[in-house]
């Protein structure tokens, strides 16, 4: 009681002389017989005094033991507030906290627990906060004063004393060897003291190792969340999926996925959209897609731009086309116009694995619908049928295509071409190549490559070398390809090796080169008639 009227009668004298309590304390002399160091003083730090603005007439000043008063002002105390026995309250002696930080502060070496025990200190659990909160305190030594702390003196660990350790390790760039230090006295806290770990505590430990690269100790983190009686949420599947993609380790990431699926812990739709990506880009798409379901089950649907990379991932494997295609269905009305990209890839891949019919009726869907198909659409379609034989339906496809206010382009005249071409239907070809000139098509080499190759193909060497000839004319340039072709086949079928080489003679003065198989090629079939005449003569003069 008479403590409480001294510190009344003090802030009464305070305010008389226009002056706040606080400015009394500092000015004490006591406040200034600390010795001066390198490091930054305690006493200058907010968190250890109030300010003008949070100090009342109804607040009590801090109590001052009888001993500083005597012994002038060796050794002052702050109020903690807490209870430290039946009737006492712990103060924090600021003397030894500053010898703790300066300590701290400095690089460890071998003596630094032998000076923490020459120091004598009386250990509670808010002087181990006051410590743990310093943002001066090196990673790896307030790591090993927490060691020292509960090993060697027995602290009493609490949970928010060990989340406080693990902020302020993990929040700042923690260091590799810091990290798995930490993990080190946390797993052996986990071990020992039951109930002190929480998810917050493994999911910062999780997130630090991801930043460091470092996915299998992240792996063991989340592997150990049993054992210390936690359960996993949403954001502890993530992060460690997010870890071991980081590594490429996506085998041990399917995994996780397994367990966060039989646990229905997922994640919203912009992490889902991440995870998907993540296992897109290490070739685990049908297991991506197996996320993709249960995610739409509850109802946590992941961006557009991933369900249409995702689409195209699985497209690019024959037997997980179909997963593709039943994914358009779960595509919003209001995002179907936009959304061409996802289902030309379905139309692209049904047409390489012969769905050609499939196909044909998704571009129906698509008239219907929407997205709007264009002209690539259409083009796969013709060119799936033409290659199959069934060049009745390519030409449906493409009426179907100037029906929806399109022009068939070159690819779809060179399809139509090649269909016939290799039907041996060699007068319906030109007929498609001459409507294509009549529609100003602007044709390339592949159209007459491909009814030249067809001619030959029939031993229709004149028509040929006609064809040939038009090409030019029509201002195409004939490549590489249409002469070794045109040559080879009047070598080996016609054994015309002067027109033969007179197509080699015009690849020279055009620049082109002809590979040595093939002049060589050209040489044999001359000799070879050489001696059949020879042959021949000798035999007549006989």
């Amino acid at each position: 009681m008479w403590t409480r009227i001294l510190a009344r009668a003090t802030r009464s004298v305070a305010g008389a002389r226009n002056c706040s309590s606080i400015h009394q304390r500092i000015s004490n002399p006591i406040f200034f017989k600390i010795p001066k160091s390198s490091f930054p003083q305690i006493l200058y730090n907010p968190r250890f005094f109030a300010t003008d603005s949070t100090l009342t007439l109804d607040d009590e000043l801090p109590q001052l033991s009888p001993d500083s008063s005597e012994n002038g002002g060796d050794r002052q105390r702050v109020d903690e507030g807490d209870t430290y026995a039946e009737g006492d309250t712990y103060e924090i002696d600021v003397d030894k906290l500053e010898s703790v930080l300066r300590l701290l502060q400095t690089s460890a070496d071998g003596s630094f627990e032998s000076c923490l025990d020459d120091m004598d200190l009386t250990l509670h659990q808010q002087l181990v906060t006051k410590v743990i909160e310093n943002p001066l305190v090196l990673g790896e030594n307030l790591i090993r004063f927490f060691r020292w702390a509960w090993s060697e003196r027995s602290l009493e660990v609490t949970t928010p004393m060990v989340e406080s350790l693990v902020l302020a390790i993990c929040g700042n760039d923690a260091r590799k060897k810091e990290a798995y230090s930490l993990w080190d006295l946390v797993k052996e806290i986990g071990e020992k003291e039951s109930g002190i770990l929480n998810v917050r505590i493994l999911n910062d430990l999780i997130l630090c190792f991801s930043r460091l690269v470092k996915g299998k100790a992240a792996l063991e983190v989340f592997d150990k969340f049993e054992a210390f009686q936690c359960v996993p949420d949403a954001d502890t599947y993530y992060i460690t999926i997010e870890a071991l993609c980081r590594r490429r380790a996506y085998d041990w990431a399917c995994g996780v996925c397994e367990k966060m699926v039989d646990a229905q812990a997922l994640p919203d739709g912009e992490k889902v959209g991440a995870i998907l990506s993540w296992l897109c880009k290490g070739k685990k798409a049908k297991e991506a897609h197996g996320v993709y379901v249960v995610a739409m089950e509850k109802g946590k649907r992941p961006p557009m731009s991933t369900v249409s990379f995702l689409v195209g991932k699985l497209c690019g494997e024959d037997e997980t086309v179909k997963l593709a295609l039943d994914m358009l269905e779960d595509i919003p009305e209001e995002n179907r116009e936009r959304a061409i990209k996802p289902f030309m890839a379905v139309v692209r891949a049904l047409c390489r694995i012969k769905e050609v019919d499939k196909a044909k009726e998704l571009l129906a869907n698509m008239i219907k619908d929407g997205p709007p198909p264009g002209n690539d659409v259409f083009n796969f379609i013709v060119t799936a049928y033409s290659r199959a034989g069934e060049v009745g339906k390519a030409l449906e496809t493409m009426k179907l295509m100037e029906s929806r206010g399109l022009r068939p382009d070159v690819y779809t005249y060179t399809s139509l071409a090649s269909g016939y071409s290799n039907g041996g239907e060699m007068e319906e070809a030109r007929k498609i190549l001459a409507e294509a000139k009549e529609k100003r098509v602007k044709l390339g080499p592949m159209m007459f490559h491909t009814l030249i190759r067809g001619y030959c193909k029939l031993e229709r060497f004149d028509e040929a070398l006609n064809l040939f000839s038009e090409m030019k004319n029509y201002g195409v340039r004939p490549s590489v390809d249409e002469y070794e072709k045109l040559i080879q086949s009047l070598c080996l079928k016609a054994l015309d090796w002067e027109t033969a080489e007179k197509l080699h003679e015009e690849m020279k003065e055009n620049g082109l080169h002809l590979k040595g198989i093939t002049r060589g090629l050209i040489r044999s079939v001359k000799e070879l008639e050489k001696e059949v005449v020879e042959g021949e003569s000798i035999t007549a003069v006989a």
